[in-house]
């Protein structure tokens, strides 16, 4: 039984929008360019509605989304080292877009793609087409995404992909959230992240190392405002202006099962992020091993849908996926779909107020 209903409109750009809406008043709307959420409106702890997703004003803005808001990402989300890797005996060369490195996918990525609606009774499902090919990856993917909102505020992304071809895949959604929405930025946020490591990265954001977060401003075990651990006189963010960096979740117990298989990885909580302005807090639950957090530290001088253009750390992003370059560490194989196989994924963002 689903607690939500689907409503879709289109638009003078070719861009459809379709819009879930749940029983609480929330209101999740997403494009078929990108499947891109564009805003996800919510009540505070005074039931004041606001948009806690960043994003741009026109909707054919969509159609490039050079900042990737709100969108699925892929093939490859995250950076591959100098964009080269060797699968079954062979070396690729895939686009490089920041860079020497790859980056979400290429420029016309899973983020820049138009995605067709398919009838689902569970709620609303994307799918898309990647050809051979494609920014230089093999084999054709069919990849699939349905988005359902609950009662309680839960907005859950499941994934599903094939090949007829081995394929490095590595899939994830790119929201940029503020919960406050919009009328300060990120640093007050309270956040919690259940991992005890995190990805060092090199002056191209790409990781070197496991590191411990113990006694680093990548500790956030216990919740944490962000804007003094921006301020800590850490090298790691001063290569990456902040955080973008990712972190090595805890395994639920079941992970520790041998020959457990992805189908059977479980959904867990892994991170929470609480605006003590707003009420709002956002519980992130996923079954990857790897949470992004990015801190918006690139969106100086982006244009969104207010008349002043967003500054840095006005939104953050936590993206569940596999890590970054790992398609060039030992753990490869844990990355690479072949024919026969289901790509699966599963991400669950939910919102709720403390009074």
């Amino acid at each position: 039984m689903t607690h939500f209903t689907i409503s879709s409109t289109a638009t003078d750009s070719g861009i459809t929008l379709h819009t879930l809406s749940n029983t609480s008043g929330m209101r999740v709307t997403v494009s078929n360019r990108g499947a891109a959420l564009v805003s996800w409106w919510a009540p505070d702890r005074y039931g004041r509605l606001a948009d806690i997703l960043l994003g741009y004003k026109a909707e054919d803005e969509y159609v490039a989304n050079p900042a990737y808001f709100g969108a699925i990402v892929g093939r490859w989300c995250n950076r591959i080292a100098d964009g080269r890797f060797s699968l079954d005996g062979v070396d690729y060369q895939v686009q490089r877009n920041e860079g020497d490195n790859h980056l979400h996918g290429g420029s016309s990525g899973f983020h820049a793609s138009p995605w067709q609606v398919q009838p689902d009774p569970e709620g609303l499902r994307m799918t898309v087409v990647s050809p051979d090919g494609a920014a230089g990856f093999p084999g054709n993917v069919l990849a699939s995404v349905l988005y359902r909102l609950d009662a309680d505020g839960a907005l859950r992304i499941d994934y599903t992909a094939t090949t007829d071809a081995p394929t490095p895949l590595n899939l994830t959604s790119h929201g940029y959230f503020n919960l406050n929405g919009g009328v300060g930025d990120i640093r007050d946020h309270v956040l919690s992240i259940d991992a005890d490591a995190y990805l060092p990265i090199d002056k191209g954001l790409i990781p070197e190392r496991r590191a411990d977060v113990a006694g680093s401003a990548f500790d956030f075990r216990q919740p944490a405002p962000i804007g003094p651990r921006l301020a800590w006189p850490d090298e790691q963010l001063k290569v990456a202006g902040g955080f973008d960096h990712c972190y090595c979740l805890r395994p639920a117990e079941r992970d520790g099962e041998a020959d457990a298989g992805q189908d059977a990885r479980p959904l867990r909580e892994v991170a929470t992020v609480y605006d003590p302005g707003s009420g709002r807090e956002l519980t992130v639950s996923t079954t990857e091993p790897g949470l992004q957090f990015y801190s918006g530290n690139f969106l100086e001088g982006v244009q969104g849908r207010g008349e002043l253009a967003y500054a840095k750390h006005d939104g953050f992003c936590l993206e569940a996926q596999a890590y970054p370059n790992q398609v060039n560490m030992p753990e490869r194989e844990a990355v690479i779909l072949r024919p026969g196989q289901i790509y699966r994924q599963s991400t669950m963002y939910r919102l709720s107020v403390r009074q």
